[in-house]
């Protein structure tokens, strides 16, 4: 969401007549877009404002903004810990950077108010066949370690036909994969009214229902032009039977599933307030391996969270060991300013004890991972060329469907979809050799 975001004020910027820099120093303005889900990037970015304060000081006129989850989660508290900051807003208020930036007066303003999507901002896309959809913006959910819903608020759901609307118009941009983003993307739809155009609406006598994520699912499918339909964040309490069949039957859905888990132990998970337990995590993924076979599942999961002792990181690992994910993001638990988890003083883990238990189970999703990728070797798969390989000029980056990323011999342009015989897989990506068909009559 926040790279979405970035892109949104990119846009926005470039329609007020700026041009990315090439460095700091050589700014008018330099703007901040911060993430506040983990102390970690709170450290990264105050240590970054430090230099933005000396950049400041050298040249008055300079501007510098904050926004995002971390000046929304301190609102007026930016000025007065960092008072050469000129404005700082929250994530629903980037619109309001345009009005700042072109008001007569630049005395320092802060924008917090929840209100209105970065997804009718312009767009700068970091790639031009790649695209964001923000579908929805907020969270109704209450677990106990997470800062997302005082700095997002409540869930609010776009209208599908504007959802629609957007994605044709990337793809008559040339975008071929798009990524729908919410905090709880399969919770969309449950705010807005009922939609007489929703499938299923019979002519009963009773209202019709509102829009569902399935359904927002299957009318984005039928936009010509775009090939691959991703999306994330879903929640396991929500991961419907129709939104995995839509994963079999509609032709752009990718297989690949994100699906967070957090811990393997159901007391662990109902003090993060989560709303399923283990059980019911496990018969999500039984579920979801009945209707698609061959789907990639990555998840979240947090070592260590206050509270946790050794045999309930124990059943952390068996769900990891049963599962076998493709890939997962594993964390230290992090206390976060105003959660209920972050004013908890009993029971907490050492951190020695928590970085052990992550080295133990990143040892153990890697070599799932693993395993489950030799699946890939000696088959030929579909990926997007992303462009040249991080780690070897010479070859190409791209992804499959599965979301796993293959570093190849080629000649395919980026933007291009390209057939791909996997020769060998490690735990996190594929290696291969494009597949040049032969052209008819050559």
């Amino acid at each position: 969401m926040n790279e979405h975001d970035s892109e949104r004020m990119k846009g926005l910027l470039e329609s007020l007549g700026y041009a990315e820099a090439a460095d700091c120093a050589e700014a008018d303005l330099i703007l901040f877009n911060t993430c506040s889900i983990r102390e970690s990037a709170d450290s990264r970015f105050v240590a970054r404002l430090g230099e933005a304060k000396r950049l400041k000081r050298e040249q008055p006129e300079r501007i510098v903004g904050v926004g995002g989850c971390w000046a929304q989660s301190l609102k007026e508290e930016v000025f007065q810990r960092f008072p050469f900051v000129d404005v700082a807003f929250g994530p629903g208020q980037v619109h309001r950077l345009a009005e700042f930036l072109t008001s007569d007066s630049l005395s320092a303003q802060g924008y917090f108010e929840f209100e209105g999507f970065t997804g009718h901002l312009p767009m700068h896309r970091a790639r031009p066949f790649q695209g964001w959809l923000q579908i929805s913006v907020g969270c109704n959910c209450a677990c106990s370690y997470c800062i997302v819903p005082s700095t997002r608020g409540r869930e609010v759901s776009r209208p599908p036909a504007e959802l629609v609307a957007e994605v044709e118009a990337m793809a008559r941009d040339g975008v071929r994969e798009v990524t729908l983003l919410g905090q709880n993307v399969n919770s969309y739809g449950r705010d807005l009214p009922a939609d007489p155009t929703t499938p299923g609406a019979a002519a009963s006598g009773r209202a019709p229902p509102h829009p569902t994520f399935a359904v927002l699912l299957a009318r984005l499918d039928r936009v010509h032009g775009i090939e691959r339909l991703r999306y994330t964040i879903p929640h396991p309490k929500d991961m419907r039977e129709d939104v995995i069949r839509a994963h079999a039957e509609l032709a752009s859905v990718c297989e690949h599933i994100h699906l967070p888990l957090q811990s393997g132990s159901s007391r662990i998970l109902k003090a993060m307030r989560r709303t399923y337990d283990r059980r019911r995590y496990l018969d999500r993924v039984s579920l979801i391996r009945e209707h698609l076979p061959d789907v990639a599942l990555t998840t979240d999961i947090i070592v260590g969270f206050p509270g946790e002792t050794e045999e309930d990181f124990a059943q952390t690992m068996e769900v990891v060991d049963e599962v076998g994910y493709d890939g997962a993001f594993t964390f230290i638990f992090s206390p976060r300013r105003g959660t209920e988890a972050g004013a908890i003083s009993e029971g907490l883990v050492p951190h020695p004890l928590k970085v052990e238990r992550m080295e133990r189970l990143v040892e153990l999703v890697q070599r799932r991972a693993r395993e489950r990728a030799q699946r890939f070797v000696g088959r030929t798969l579909e990926v997007l060329v992303e462009g040249p390989s991080r780690t070897d000029p010479d070859r190409l980056r791209g992804r499959t469907r599965h979301n796993k990323v293959v570093n190849f011999t080629g000649l395919a342009a980026a933007g291009e979809l390209t057939p791909v015989w996997i020769q060998s897989a490690t735990s996190q990506t594929l290696t291969g050799e494009e597949r040049l068909l032969a052209r008819a009559g050559g």
